[in-house]
């Protein structure tokens, strides 16, 4: 079992990504979703990205508040 922090630095970590504030930071500043779209369904995840993300939502699991975190910060 995992018990380890599902922060948003380690769903970057999770998803392949820099994780550091400013790696964070510049995907956020690159990276929109446009309204209506899910995050998961964004079109710049790759396939595993993409399932991973829409598993982590649709089970409600351990990393289901990260990626809601992720999803609100991509809609602004």
């Amino acid at each position: 079992m995992d018990t380890g922090k599902h922060e948003l630095p380690q769903l970057f970590q999770q998803l392949g990504l820099g994780a550091d504030p400013a790696a964070i930071d510049e995907f956020l500043a690159q990276h929109r979703l446009e309204h209506g779209v899910e995050v998961a369904d964004a079109p710049f995840w790759n396939a595993a990205q993409a399932d991973f993300l829409r598993q982590e939502l649709e089970s409600d699991a351990e990393w289901a508040e990260a990626v809601d975190e992720l999803a609100t910060l991509l809609s602004q």
